[in-house]
């Protein structure tokens, strides 16, 4: 079983979302996410500021293996990225939960985080992709 935190939603493409109780959210890629990519060296969000829809990219993350684009999960404004990252973009493979967040978000509607996946449906499709 993975590491998946219960408190936060969960994408098809492996980003998460955090609630953060005030209106705004913060977006991340999941550990399953940063354990496919290898390690980060670099991340873009050039979107803040931009509203954008459910599903838009908002950025990318390069690693040794590739380059990523970084998906949406709610129709949002991108309010703020985590400036750690320029310098530090391995945060997101040792902390892809925590100080390795990527942006604060103020979605459009809050109830579409309701239409994300919980932990454990989430853990289901890692399941169901591993098989």
């Amino acid at each position: 079983m993975a590491n998946l935190p219960s408190d936060l939603r969960y994408t098809k493409d492996h980003e998460w979302i955090r609630d953060n109780g005030d209106g705004t959210c913060t977006v991340g890629i999941t550990e399953f996410a940063q354990q496919q990519l290898g390690d980060i060296v670099f991340v873009d969000v050039p979107s803040v500021g931009k509203k954008l829809e459910a599903e838009d990219v908002f950025g990318t993350v390069e690693s040794v293996k590739s380059v990523s684009d970084l998906f949406l999960p709610v129709g949002a404004e991108i309010l703020e990225i985590n400036a750690e990252l320029e310098s530090e973009p391995e945060l997101i493979n040792t902390e892809p939960y925590g100080d390795g967040w990527i942006a604060k978000i103020k979605p459009g509607n809050p109830a579409d985080l309701n239409r994300l996946f919980d932990a454990e449906s989430y853990q289901k499709l890692l399941d169901s992709a591993s098989q």
